[in-house]
């Protein structure tokens, strides 16, 4: 991820909308099965940091009830029960929207909200659901098979498996962006983009202007981004060293940070093993989402001379240690806490991460960049 675009990527699923005005009205006439008596709130979910504000307070009797409120376009909303620690998502995309469900459904296909754009949401994240529920699936699959090493073959598959899925989720994303009809439904879908390379946002992003020129949250989305991007630097295609940085061929420098623990842990130390330095940050979307194909590569490798050091750009100790337990990240983990400013940015010469170098049982490196099903590719090239 590129230092300019990290404030995009990180709060675009959360972008502003407007406030409430007095240009529209719209009621929502409910009917909640299995719940008792109790009032029902109506509220005002943001895109921003800002908290959720109450618009109208209802009556649930017999299990019916009715809220209205004022909005300037079409937005996101939440009924919210005041006995219940549950609330329903909607959009106000009609004067007048149905909804139903039952109580005592937890599944995302029970409650309904009868409206074009809100069977459109609830369309968008059953399929989410689904594929983020396969990812995982595979992700336990592999780490439990990689605890026996006769199971090398069923692994290798398993991770063309994992791959092939991460990228149809990515792709899904990417397209669901650029053809959701409804505007509220793709700015919910741009918050999905972790993982996904801002570079391909550069067209599908502007172009939501002109598929909703009258929308101000949009319009909202697509000022932010273009402020970002118009401050990034695009890649080269192909990774190639600076003057006087590392590339392939060249010995790795070293990298001597603190580790978890508070002790000072230095690269040099894993000589003799072939080394993944991976340079990431909790705060990155790219790297949480290419993570797990980092673990189910680290977790078949792991007993042929492979490890990996994870290098964070992260300047809050507290979260970066939360996201190594996360996501599973059990090779050691150094970092010195300075974000950018990171003594490993300026000795290997990298713009944006997740970035990464593999090292020789020497210390030098022979591939750069490796993601997705290249990872997996390298490793089983040099790891025979």
């Amino acid at each position: 991820m590129k230092k300019t675009l990290i404030a995009f990527l990180l709060t675009v699923s959360f972008f502003a909308c407007n406030d409430k005005t007095e240009k529209g009205t719209f009621t929502v006439k409910g009917e909640l099965k299995n719940t008792p008596d109790q009032d029902v709130y109506l509220e005002q979910i943001f895109f921003n940091a800002k908290d959720p504000e109450v618009l109208d307070t209802g009556k649930i009797s017999a299990g019916k009830f009715t809220v209205s409120a004022k909005g300037i376009e079409e937005g996101l909303y939440r009924l919210r029960l005041q006995k219940q620690e549950m609330g329903y998502i909607f959009i106000n995309d009609k004067p007048e929207i149905g909804f139903r469900a039952d109580a005592k459904e937890i599944s995302l296909q029970g409650p309904d909200f009868n409206t074009p754009a809100n069977q459109s949401f609830k369309s968008f994240i059953v399929s989410v659901d689904e594929r983020q529920k396969s990812l995982n699936k595979l992700s336990q699959e592999i780490d439990s098979l990689s605890k026996n090493k006769d199971n090398d073959s069923i692994i290798k598959s398993k991770i063309v498996e994992l791959n092939d899925v991460a990228a149809g989720f990515k792709s899904f994303i990417v397209k669901s962006i650029d053809t959701i009809q409804y505007p509220v439904v793709a700015m919910f879908a741009l918050g999905y983009t972790r993982g996904i390379d801002p570079q391909e946002l550069k067209t599908i992003v502007p172009a939501l202007a002109k598929r909703f020129p009258n929308h101000q949250g949009i319009a909202g989305i697509i000022a932010q981004y273009n402020e970002m991007i118009a401050k990034t630097t695009v890649p080269p295609s192909a990774p190639a060293a600076k003057a006087g940085m590392p590339g392939i061929g060249s010995m790795a420098p070293d990298i001597t940070m603190t580790d978890t623990a508070g002790k000072p842990f230095s690269l040099s130390s894993m000589k003799g093993k072939y080394v993944l330095v991976d340079f990431w940050a909790s705060w990155c979307a790219p790297c949480r989402g290419e993570n797990p194909n980092v673990v189910a590569n680290y977790n078949k490798y792991k007993n042929k001379n492979f490890t990996i050091l994870g290098v964070s750009l992260d300047e809050d100790r507290a979260a970066w240690v939360k996201a190594i337990q996360k996501d599973k990240l059990s090779w050691k983990n150094v970092s010195d806490l300075k974000g950018w400013s990171n003594a490993a940015v300026s000795k290997y010469g990298f713009e944006g991460i997740p970035y990464n170098v593999l090292l020789d049982p020497q210390g030098k490196i022979i591939a750069m960049e490796l993601r997705d099903a290249d990872l997996g590719k390298k490793l089983a090239e040099v790891l025979k």
